[in-house]
């Protein structure tokens, strides 16, 4: 079988992480099978769908690392692979369904279809179209049709019998008829409705793997359905699991982090994000960082789980910090650079110690080396004056104007280390432990976490080291 996915978004927003993962997932499997993926956009909805977001969509997933063989933008056999140009394509299928007796036009309002479907849920029923108009006469529809309305059009469903299929993911799936009712296939508009559109396009474009979310699950029968009575080729189904965050519940587009976007301007770098996605419900025998073709060749459907995969910008840091403590120091400086704090960190370090500073970053790769840490460390190394967070000011305060007189006494010679140092503070002071170094790291760095003091000793050095704990000593009185 010649492979061929596809990912069909609407361009109504920035892409979600998990709109990305379908997208990723859908583009590893073609390139497993060295088949095809293809790129259609689905903007038959006039008021949600806005050019300058399609091309903010194609931005994201270039910038991801993917490559479609066809789409709006490269072309290919299938086109067009926007809906909006392919509204002649659907008035011919819509027309076959209509010769054969399966569509008839709907006038129910939306505030009716709201109140029988409120009234459906009250009864324990599942709530489907009550086929108001599924009998009307061809008199009574002229009647309506002469006042103006403009109907939706539906589709028949048998209200006997059952549709299954076979889920790649989550294996036999059977819906009973009678569950299902009557749907629409044309707004009130003339528009296609995404159960109409959506499988016609597979078909016709000779998608034979479809990967989407399992919140349109319930969606494929009714395509099923329809591409039967259209005797339309019928794609393999892959429903994924939906994101969720941390705390188990769906990832909301309102938090922080929720689009590829919002990672790309934090500073993740895309390899990072590529390998997190791939692994959140598909298991890699690997951990190790990847490029795109050693995880398509790995990628396996069968390796897809059902359980909600979880993410977490903890995981994602650990992909970003696995990724940074590869990147050759001129380049990690470069991206820096070309990041949304680029100047600010340019301004910060000295010409002369850019290369030190990545350096020190390096040594410090258990943090995760995002553009905005990057400018906090540059901050903490080389501003003149430091600022100090509330939690740092604490243990200052706690030890009080002696220990600082004993730190700066303490400070014997430029080439003193960090141990020699802490040695005869320990001596001078009779402290050990926490009580020892809370206040010398609050003093130093103007917080009580971060890297190991032994390396910001060795990048202050002797001066800046005097300047900081005199400021510190200042606090302490006050």
């Amino acid at each position: 079988m010649n492979v061929r996915t596809r990912f069909a978004p609407s361009p109504s927003g920035r892409l979600h992480v998990g709109n990305a993962r379908t997208a990723l997932f859908s583009a590893l499997l073609a390139a497993h099978s060295h088949g095809q993926f293809i790129l259609r956009i689905e903007d038959t909805d006039a008021v949600r769908s806005h050019a300058q977001l399609e091309t903010a969509l194609t931005e994201d997933l270039r910038w991801l690392g993917l490559v479609w063989q066809e789409g709006p933008d490269v072309g290919g056999g299938h086109g067009p692979y926007r809906q909006s140009g392919r509204g002649q394509i659907y008035r011919t299928y819509v027309d076959q369904l209509t010769e054969k007796g399966l569509t008839y036009p709907c006038f129910c309002t939306p505030a009716a279809l709201a109140m029988s479907r409120k009234t459906q849920l009250a009864a324990g029923k599942p709530p489907r179209y009550a086929g108001t108009c599924a009998h009307l006469t061809e008199a009574e529809i002229e009647a309506r049709l002469a006042t103006g309305l403009k109907p939706a059009l539906r589709f028949r469903v048998s209200e006997t019998g059952e549709t299954a299929f076979d889920d790649l993911v989550r294996g036999r799936q059977v819906f009973a008829h009678n569950d299902i009712g009557d749907f629409v296939i044309l707004r009130g508009d003339g528009s296609p409705a995404f159960f109409f559109s959506n499988a016609v396009d597979d078909a016709l474009m000779e998608i034979t793997h479809v990967l989407r979310g399992e919140d349109h699950l319930a969606n494929t029968p009714r395509q099923l359905l329809l591409l039967q009575a259209l005797d339309l080729q019928i794609p393999h189904y892959a429903h994924l699991s939906l994101l969720v965050g941390p705390d188990g519940k769906p990832l909301s587009k309102r938090e922080g982090g929720s689009t590829l976007a919002e990672l790309w301007e934090t500073g993740f770098s895309s390899a990072a994000v590529l390998n997190y996605l791939a692994r959140l419900g598909h298991h890699y025998d690997s951990n190790r960082v990847m490029p795109f073709k050693e995880l398509s060749d790995a990628f396996s459907i069968h390796k897809v789980g059902k359980s909600s995969a979880h993410f977490d910008i903890t995981q994602l840091r650990h992909w970003q910090q696995e990724v940074m403590s590869e990147v050759r120091d001129g380049v990690l400086w470069q991206v820096l650079m070309d990041s949304s704090e680029g100047e600010r960190i340019k301004k910060l370090v000295p010409k002369d110690k850019w290369q030190e500073f990545i350096v020190f970053l390096k040594k410090d790769i258990k943090h995760s080396l995002l553009p905005a840490e990057a400018a906090a460390y540059a901050s903490m190394l080389y501003s003149d004056k430091l600022k100090y967070d509330d939690a740092a000011k604490e243990p200052i305060h706690s030890a009080t104007e002696k220990y600082f007189s004993a730190a700066l006494a303490s400070l014997v010679k430029e080439d003193q280390t960090y141990k020699q140092y802490t040695a005869a503070l320990s001596e001078a002071t009779g402290l050990q432990g926490r009580k020892l170094f809370m206040p010398l790291r609050a003093a130093l760095t103007g917080l009580t976490h971060g890297p190991e003091l032994e390396l910001i000793w060795e990048m202050l050095g002797l001066e800046r080291i005097r300047q900081r704990l005199k400021a510190a000593a200042e606090i302490a009185q006050s």
